[in-house]
C-alpha cells in the first residue's frame, strides 16, 4: 500500500507517520507545503525520513497559496464569526490539492492527514479530497489509533524515538504559514484565563509594542496589494514585510471562542498582522469606489465566504460562483490607503482612488456644496411613503 501523508513535522503528523507505517505495512510519501511556515522545513524533511518516510515531496508553494487562496478571502473580506482570518483553513484546500496530484503521480492508494475527529481539518481534507477525487481513500490515523490525549502521543513519540518539537509544558497545537499563525490546546482550552504570554508566536505584546506610532501605505491595483510605503513588491515580498512592522506594533491578534464545524465551541489565538492591515486597506478602498448597493450586498456575502472557507467548502460550486462576483468588481480597486499603528490599533489616515465616487461638493456643508436640497426633500417624501401608508 501506497500512502500520501500531509506532514507537517509536528507531534500528531510525526506520530501518525510511524504509526500507518507499522499499522498498514505501507510506504509512505511524506508531503509538506512550504507555505511560509516558522520551523525550519529543512528540519521538519530530515525528521520525516528519521521516522520512516520513504520519500519527502518539500514544495515551495507561498505565491499559489497567496495568489488562489489568500488573495480571494481578502478581496472577499472573509472573517469566520467576523474576527479569523483564516490563515489554517485557507491553506487545507491546497495541501489537499497537491496530495492528490500527487497520489496520481506516485500511483497511491490513499491519502492521510494529521486532524483528530473533533477538529476542522479533518473535514475540511475530506471534503477537499472528495471534491477532486472521490476514489482516493482518506486516512485520518489520529482518529483511527489507540492513542486518545496528546499526553499518550508524546509517550508514543519518545517510546519510538520520534523528535516532535513539544513537551508537556507547552503542549500547544501551533499551525504557521505567511498569512498567518493558530495556536490552540493547552492552557488555552481555560476560556476564563487570558493567553500566556509565550503562547503568541508572531506579535508583540500590545502594552510593550514601540510608544511611537508608525504609518504604513498599502498600494492597491486591480483588488490586489501591489506597493507598500511607495516600494513596489510582489505579494510575498509585501506580506513578509507587512508583517514585520504590524508584528512588531501587536497588530493582529485575535482571541476567540469559535463555533466549530464539528458542532461545538472551542479557544483558539490567532495571529495574523499583515493580513489585518491588508484587509482593512482594502475594506477602505471599496468603501469610496463601489456604489452602495453592491457595497452592502458584498458586504453581507463575506460571512458566507467565511463559511465556506472555514467548513471547508473551498472546491463547491457556491464558493467559485462568490468568487466570479467579487472578481467582477476588482478592476475598480485601486488607490492607496495609509494606516497607522500603534499598540495593538489600528486606524485609517486616509484614502485615495482614481475610481472614488467621493464628490467634496456633495458632501460638503460649506460653501461650494452642489447637492440639490429641494430635491432632497422630495425624495424624503417619496421614500417615506411606504410608512406613511403603514400609520395610517
Amino acid at each position: 500500500m501506497k500512502i500520501v501523508l500531509a506532514y507537517s513535522g509536528g507531534l500528531d503528523t510525526s506520530v501518525a507517520l510511524h504509526w500507518l507505517k507499522r499499522r498498514y505495512d505501507a510506504e509512505i510519501i511524506a508531503f509538506c507545503a512550504d507555505i511560509g511556515q516558522l520551523e525550519s522545513l529543512e528540519t521538519v524533511k530530515e525528521r520525516a525520513l528519521r521516522t520512516g518516510a520513504s520519500s519527502v515531496y518539500l514544495e515551495p508553494l507561498t505565491d499559489r497559496y497567496l495568489t488562489d487562496f489568500a488573495l480571494p478571502a481578502l478581496q472577499a473580506h472573509a472573517r469566520y464569526e467576523n474576527k479569523y482570518l483564516l490563515a489554517a483553513p485557507l491553506s487545507r484546500p491546497l495541501i489537499a490539492q497537491r496530495m492528490v496530484e500527487i497520489a496520481h503521480a506516485e500511483g497511491a492508494d490513499a491519502v492521510a492527514h494529521g486532524a483528530t475527529g473533533k477538529g476542522n481539518d479533518q473535514v475540511r481534507f475530506y471534503t477537499s479530497v472528495t471534491a477532486l477525487d472521490p476514489r482516493l481513500r482518506v486516512l485520518a490515523p489520529v482518529i483511527d489509533w489507540e492513542l486518545t490525549s496528546r499526553e499518550a502521543e508524546i509517550a508514543y513519540a519518545t517510546e519510538h524515538g520520534i523528535d516532535v518539537s513539544v513537551s508537556k509544558e507547552k503542549p500547544y497545537s501551533i499551525d504557521t504559514n505567511i498569512w498567518g499563525t493558530s495556536i490552540e490546546c493547552g492552557e488555552l482550552d481555560d476560556i476564563h484565563q487570558p493567553p500566556p504570554g509565550h503562547a503568541w508566536q508572531l506579535t508583540a505584546d500590545p502594552k510593550a509594542a514601540p510608544d511611537q506610532a508608525e504609518q504604513v501605505t498599502v498600494g492597491f491595483e486591480g483588488g490586489a496589494p501591489v506597493s507598500l510605503n511607495g516600494d513596489k513588491l510582489d505579494l510575498a515580498e509585501l506580506v513578509s514585510a507587512l508583517t514585520g512592522i504590524a508584528a512588531r506594533h501587536g497588530v493582529g491578534r485575535v482571541d476567540i471562542v469559535e463555533s466549530r464545524v464539528v458542532g461545538f465551541k472551542t479557544r483558539g489565538i490567532y495571529e495574523a498582522p499583515a493580513a489585518t492591515v491588508l484587509m482593512a486597506a482594502h475594506e477602505e478602498l471599496e468603501a469610496i469606489i463601489l456604489d452602495r448597493e453592491t457595497l452592502h450586498y458584498k458586504q453581507g456575502l463575506a460571512h458566507r465566504y467565511a463559511e465556506l472557507a472555514y467548513y471547508g467548502y473551498w472546491f463547491s460550486d457556491l464558493r467559485r460562483a462568490l468568487d466570479g462576483f467579487i472578481s467582477t468588481l476588482q478592476p475598480q480597486v485601486t488607490g492607496e490607503v495609509t494606516l497607522e499603528l500603534y499598540k495593538g490599533t489600528l486606524s485609517v489616515v486616509s484614502r485615495r482612488s482614481p475610481n472614488s465616487r467621493y464628490s467634496d461638493s456633495l458632501a460638503t456643508y460649506e460653501a461650494g456644496d452642489t447637492f440639490d436640497h429641494q430635491a432632497g426633500a422630495g425624495f424624503a417624501y417619496v421614500w417615506s411613503l411606504p410608512l406613511r401608508g403603514s400609520a395610517r
